[in-house]
């Protein structure tokens, strides 16, 4: 049988041909004259061709023009030895599929409402570190986390702390703008616009702008990766516009959206992109996301690892190395160090010989690394 995604592409380039018509039809070069290749010098070898790429399936069917698009379904209809796989039926699945695939974060089909999956929400966490470094984990963008913040940030000024590392890492699903605009106006200047809310059906921008003066002033790194989306993704475009925040970690989920679920008649859920974030030098954050400024690896089971036990734990234990003793002067020419032998002696006897580290936030040892030397560069 014809390919489902072959047919799903054709379906959706004709469709966007029809209705859009923004298809480009392709145009003959002009012609131009012959170039003949100078002569080989008797006994030179010949100069190698370059390599010819082939295109992949999607260049080809982008390259057909609405015309051809058209010819080739009804090739089809009447060429193709199973009939049934061109029906009409066929096709528009096949456009409705080809969506979803073209655009993976602007077409979701669920099986109805109540599958609909609700993301639980993350919990606010803050932290001194190294005396003068506030750590924020906003969680979940909503009230109670954002009142949690504010808490916590004046403690930081009791603290003279003059850092802060802001992490969204766990920061995903949050459909509210208005309230991710409340996080942005606590570090973004009063009556700078934080970032506009487009909506192109409806032919309407919704501009959120910061009506209150920053509770912080100073340097500020971000924390992101795949799990930073929605309203999240939209302070941090404000963040790094505003404050020169530098984003550290990995891109964002590309998803500041707001979402609309619209019921179908069998009783699914299509749920559609219908408004999108544009960050305030006017990118749109969908579906690129924030592409961090300093890239750094770490492996998403250790990052939840991670989260769980800083509640008891805290933050400290995953980003500082636990002290032990060092090799002195005089145990470097003797070869041998009695603190460090009883240290290892006491661990074995512990047993801690064989215990598995702790995991390591490499992303927010960046972080801390980089204030750390901004902070010694200013003060020279």
């Amino acid at each position: 049988m014809i390919s489902r995604f072959l047919l799903a592409t054709l379906a959706v380039s004709i469709l966007g041909a029809n209705l859009l018509g923004q298809s480009p039809t392709p145009t003959s070069p002009a012609p131009t004259q012959p170039v003949r290749p100078p002569p080989i010098a008797s006994g030179s070898p010949a100069a190698p061709s370059p390599p010819t790429r082939k295109p992949t399936t999607r260049q080809l069917v982008d390259s057909l023009s609405p015309a051809d698009l058209q010819a080739v379904i009804t090739l089809l209809k009447s060429n193709f030895t199973n009939p049934d796989a061109i029906t009409d039926t066929e096709l528009s699945r096949a456009t409705v599929e080809g969506l979803m695939v073209r655009l993976p974060r602007g077409v979701i089909l669920l099986p109805s409402k109540e599958s609909a999956p609700l993301e639980a929400p993350s919990a606010f966490y803050s932290e001194v570190l190294d005396g003068r470094i506030g750590y924020l984990r906003l969680g979940s963008l909503n009230g109670a986390n954002l009142q949690a913040m504010d808490k916590s940030l004046g403690n930081f000024a009791a603290k003279k702390v003059d850092a802060l590392i802001i992490d969204l890492r766990c920061s995903q699903g949050t459909n509210d703008f208005a309230v991710a605009a409340e996080f942005a106006k606590r570090f973004c200047p009063k009556s700078k616009p934080l970032f506009t809310l487009r909506k192109p059906a409806a032919r309407q921008d919704r501009v959120f702008s910061s009506d209150r003066d920053p509770a912080f002033q100073g340097l500020i790194m971000v924390l992101a990766d795949g799990d930073t989306s929605g309203g999240a993704e939209a302070l941090a475009s404000a963040l790094r516009f505003h404050d020169k925040a530098l984003v550290i970690g990995k891109p964002s989920a590309g998803r500041a959206v707001e979402y609309s679920d619209l019921p179908l008649p069998g009783g699914k859920i299509l749920r559609v992109a219908v408004a999108e974030a544009v960050s305030p030098e006017g990118r749109s954050l969908f579906a690129d996301g924030i592409r961090a400024d300093l890239s750094v690896e770490m492996p998403a089971a250790d990052k939840r690892q991670i989260f769980q036990l800083s509640a008891e734990k805290g933050m400290g234990p995953f980003v500082y190395e636990t002290g032990r003793p060092h090799m002195n002067e005089a145990a470097l020419l003797a070869g041998t160090n009695p603190e460090v032998e009883a240290w290892g002696t006491a661990q074995s006897r512990r047993g801690r010989g064989s215990e598995k580290p702790p995991p390591h936030d490499t992303v927010l040892q960046r972080a801390l690394d980089v204030v750390t030397s901004l902070e010694v560069y200013q003060k020279r």
